[in-house]
């Protein structure tokens, strides 16, 4: 999949949680809280050219974004979020 994302947004892929609890609980689907941690997938040529915002992340890195935040896209059968850059919140080490 090829997307290059425009202005000041970073694209980002979900991680699922686990279904399972620390003490082996099996959780169902719709038991299961949305996750807001995400793979970076691409970042715009806007973030990594700019002079006045510092780009903190590239593809590949896992961050934390805001729940709300971002338009949910389907392309090539694989769900991606478009985000504006200010939406993330951390980047995980």
């Amino acid at each position: 999949m090829t997307i290059k994302p425009l202005g000041e947004r970073v694209v980002i892929q979900k991680i699922e949680k686990e279904n399972v609890t620390a003490s082996g609980i099996v959780l169902p689907d719709t038991a299961k809280e949305e996750s807001n941690i995400a793979e970076v997938i691409a970042v715009s040529e806007d973030l990594k050219n700019s002079d006045e915002i510092q780009c903190d992340v590239k593809a590949g890195d896992r961050v934390i974004y805001s729940k709300y935040a971002g338009n949910e896209v389907e392309i090539e059968g694989e769900s991606v979020i478009v985000i504006k850059y200010q939406d993330l919140l951390a980047k995980l080490g």
